[in-house]
């Protein structure tokens, strides 16, 4: 059985330049719809919508 993952404390593996990181939606969100994501000191949001897709707010 898998380990749970610990999404807090969630290391992505450094990628060549000319290749972006790639992250599974399922590891980002869990069981949640929604995450926090902080950049430059400002918080946003990424939530799931009813129809799967993905909504990024400030």
């Amino acid at each position: 059985m898998d380990e749970p993952i610990d999404r807090l404390h969630l290391r992505i593996a450094p990628a060549p330049e000319s290749v972006p990181a790639r992250l599974s939606s399922e590891v980002l969100f869990g069981a949640q719809r929604e995450v926090v994501i902080v950049h430059n000191g400002r918080e946003y949001r990424l939530r799931l919508t009813q129809n799967d897709k993905m909504i990024l707010t400030a």
